[in-house]
């Protein structure tokens, strides 16, 4: 979402603070005592009362320097809410940013601003919560451990905004009891005020001094100091849905038995309770996991390991920051269907913690790793997980304890536990790291895959990581060990039986002109079996850069080698990614590519090919969006005496969304892969083609992330071996939530 600026700010954040800049502001935080009505006007005699911030800074691409436009900011609480207001200079307002998106499709390529607040104050992670010019509301989490943002969480607040003739405006007002403030009087936060102002370039404007040093951003933030007088009531929501769907499977398809029609009604509740600030009770009882957009496809086709995909089911969301670790140790989509499931999650002093339980009907798939390879195998079997995490906060530093398990019926089991830290000794230097062991045994389920015979595995996994940020120098060395017998079912793990070294280096040189940012980069990477044999290696000289236009990209020339069955793979090819924001009509477009001599897995031989892929975002008006994407990827060979093309993949994407207003929209998906292969060429017998289509049709209306009201309808069709489209399935699905809450 905001890659570009996270990208921008990873680079910023790079040595200290020069010795003529002051430190991080402090704030006092004005009481509230008139009523404001959040509706974009900024008249309300309640912001008279307010704190008021006029000092912005240009981090990028300027140095900490005066901004092209002006912004002030006002804020303030009450017994409620706590009250952010932004005036925005805007010299042309015809040039503003602004298109109507859904919640959380705010990017880099817009016009908005920013509240970045850490009300424990221990700079690890912020809420960061984002407004259009239009009111159109986004919220995430940054982690700055990881120095990532997601967007699955999602809390109750208010905004609203207006365009005037030279001037935009803002108010938002966060509840209070959104917060997960700790229980003290006073006590002190963290905040970042923000502006992007998208022209010539990605002009990103903060009320604090962005050092191009510092390897912690957050550690920047100003402190709002001795906030008092909060409430200390409970507060809860409670979020009962009503879904229905009708299904139709055609004869073929896989599930297909009876007539192939399945009609299905389900009720549920998902519950949130905090008898304080600092306590969160999450309770669900047949919730609804279900996705109302699917996943965007991938390539699959000559890859080694299993596809991550990112969680956005809001059960998993409170506090996401603590179950982030060094090793995907926690991946909570492999809690496919549950039958229930409970959490508390909260914090005392600088201990935050976390303990979640539920019951999996199970129905996805389960990776089995390896060291050159991972399978996968269905997850045809319920189970009983649990997850307890405890992080201590240490200054700037962490230290982290992780105990997780799976407990599967009619036998098998899986448990991992262990510690992990981030220790930040100075502003240059950050290094992390987490062992885990596990204890397994598998299913006896030889009709799911081979490797469930119910066996007993155990065996660790480890990861360190050093990062060494200057002005212009940076670097990063790290070491992973995993044995053959470590299994993390809870988590994402698709490699074991392996140590890797990886190292980079890099110079930055901040330029004037059409470039802002110019950096070479040399990485290597080495990885082995646990006997030592050679498994890859990489070295990989690059260059990273930006520019105007809001240019951003990178270009990589990889001598990679590969070693598989015995036989050492080398190729060496071409790789980069570009991305732009030219202009309102094209607010985005990328294109990367990887292109050269290619590593055929399957059959264990070099030859050349591709991996060509565009995305763009077109916006023929401010309330119509179209995400398209295409990518296609080949492979060409010579075996023996024939020459040919092995594969050719293409997976193609169109999303068409039309937003009314900022809680109505219609959504279009049309998505399709096919895939095209010479048998001749491949060792093992398979078909010359497959495929698929799916589209989709979706109804949203939303009061707020919880009170929602999805109507849709889906298609989908898959290819036959004569190359004409099977109908597979199709489904009118309706679901109603209403949040109440205290």
């Amino acid at each position: 979402m905001r890659l570009g600026s996270i990208l921008v700010l990873a680079a910023l954040c790079a040595g200290g603070l020069g010795a003529e800049e002051a430190g991080p502001p402090r704030i006092h935080l004005s009481r509230i005592s008139s009523p404001i009505s959040v509706d974009g006007d900024l008249s309300d005699a309640g912001w008279q009362g307010a704190t008021v911030i006029e000092t912005f800074y240009e981090i990028n691409p300027g140095d900490n320097i005066p901004p092209p436009v002006r912004t002030v900011a006002r804020i303030g609480y009450d017994d409620r809410f706590l009250y952010v207001s932004f005036w925005c200079q805007e010299p042309d307002v015809r040039k503003i940013r602004a298109p109507y998106v859904d919640r959380d499709g705010i990017s880099d390529d817009q016009d908005y601003v920013g509240v970045l607040l850490d009300v424990e104050n221990q700079r690890h992670a912020a809420i960061d919560f984002w407004i259009g010019p239009t009111g159109i509301q986004a919220d995430s989490v940054f982690n700055e451990g990881t120095f990532t943002e997601d967007f699955g969480p999602d809390y109750f607040w208010k905004s609203a905004a207006r365009i005037g003739s030279d001037a935009w405006t803002v108010e938002v007002a966060i509840p209070l009891s959104s917060l997960r403030y700790p229980a003290q009087d006073p006590q002190d936060w963290a905040l970042m005020l923000y502006r992007i102002y998208p022209r010539d370039f990605n002009h990103q404007i903060y009320n604090v001094r962005v050092p191009q040093g510092a390897n912690c951003f957050l550690c920047q933030s100003a402190t709002v100091e001795a906030v008092s007088g909060l409430p200390k009531a409970a507060h809860y929501v409670v979020a009962p849905y009503g879904s229905a769907s009708r299904t139709r499977t055609y004869p073929g398809a896989d599930g297909y038995s009876g007539d192939g029609l399945v009609t299905k009604g389900k009720v549920g509740v998902d519950a949130k309770w905090l008898p304080n600030a600092g306590t969160v009770v999450d309770g669900t009882i047949n919730p609804d996991f279900s996705q109302v957009e699917s996943d965007a496809a991938q390539i699959s086709v000559n890859e080694r390991f299993a596809l991550f995909y990112p969680e956005k089911r809001p059960f998993f969301l409170e506090h996401l920051d603590l179950l982030q670790t060094p090793i995907q140790a926690v991946y909570t989509r492999t809690i496919t269907s549950p039958l229930w499931g409970a959490r508390l999650t909260g914090k005392a002093g600088g201990t935050g913690f976390t303990v979640l339980a539920g019951e999996d009907r199970g129905g996805g798939t389960v990776v089995i790793p390896g060291p050159v390879f991972s399978d996968t195998a269905p997850q045809d079997f319920q189970s009983f997980v649990g997850i307890a995490r405890v992080r201590q906060d240490l200054g700037a530093s962490y230290g982290g304890l992780l105990l997780a398990g799976r407990a599967i019926e009619g036998g098998g089991y899986n448990g991992v536990f262990g510690g992990d830290f981030q220790w930040r000794p100075n502003d240059a230097d950050l290094v992390t790291g987490q062992y885990l062991y596990s204890f397994t045994r598998t299913p006896d389920r030889p009709d799911l895959s081979a490797a469930w015979v119910g066996s007993r595995l155990s065996g660790f996994g480890s990861t360190v990581q050093w990062t060494h940020s200057t002005q212009h120098w940076n670097w990063l060395l790290s070491h992973t060990d995993f044995a053959s017998g470590f299994r993390d079912d809870e988590g994402f793990v698709p490699q074991v039986g392996y140590r890797n070294e990886t190292a980079n280096l890099s110079y930055r040189f901040f330029t004037t002109g059409f470039f802002s940012r110019i950096r070479p980069i040399m990485g290597v990477g080495y990885t082995t079996a646990r006997d030592g044999a050679l498994l890859t290696r990489l070295y990989a000289p690059g260059l990273n850069i930006q520019a105007r236009w809001n240019l951003r990209g990178n270009v990589t020339y990889a001598i990679d080698a590969v070693q598989i069955d015995g036989r050492l793979l080398e190729f060496n090819h071409l790789k980069w990614t570009l991305g732009s924001s030219p202009s309102r009509l094209v607010p985005s477009v990328t294109v990367s590519g990887d292109v050269g001599e290619q590593a055929d897995v399957e059959n264990v031989r070099v030859g050349t090919g591709a991996t060509l892929t565009v995305t763009a975002l077109v916006r023929p008006t401010d309330h119509l969006g179209l995400d398209l994407r295409a990518e296609r990827r080949w492979i060409d060979e010579t075996v023996g005496e024939v020459s040919g093309r092995l594969f050719t993949a293409d997976v193609a994407r169109v999303k068409a969304t039309y937003v009314f207003n900022s809680r109505m929209l219609v959504r279009l998906i049309g998505q399709y892969l096919r895939t095209e292969r010479d048998p001749s060429l491949w060792i093992a017998p398979l078909s010359n083609r497959d495929g698929s289509f799916s589209g989709s049709a979706l109804f949203s209306y939303k009061l707020n992330w919880q009170t929602v009201l999805f109507a849709g309808y889906g298609d989908n069709r898959t290819l036959d071996e004569g190359g004409g489209w099977l109908r597979a399935d199709r489904q009118l699905f309706l679901k109603i939530s209403y949040a109440f809450q205290e």
